[in-house]
């Protein structure tokens, strides 16, 4: 029988982060909050790559204006290389 797979929301995700950054020892802190340590460490660098923008839910990062930005370009930037090489293949 599979586990099923636990949901934390946003508040509690970033609580502990906060407390990480608090205590000495993340093992034990993992353990008094009934997760495992390695799933602390992706919180707290998740949280120290998009700072209040983590943990939004669904999957979805809220992203910078600079951040949304490059989407942006890359995706412009695909879409001109695509339409180049089918050009180039006509």
């Amino acid at each position: 029988m599979k586990k099923e797979r636990k949901i934390y929301d946003s508040a509690f995700k970033s609580k502990a982060v906060a407390l990480s950054h608090e205590r000495s020892n993340i093992s034990e802190l993992a353990r008094e909050l009934g997760i495992k340590a390695t799933l602390l460490y992706k919180w707290r660098k998740e949280y120290e790559k998009f700072g209040e923008g983590s943990f939004p839910g669904n999957g979805n990062l809220k992203l910078t204006p600079e951040q949304e930005k490059i989407r942006l370009l890359e995706k412009q930037l695909k879409d001109a290389e695509l339409e180049r090489d089918i050009l180039k293949k006509a």
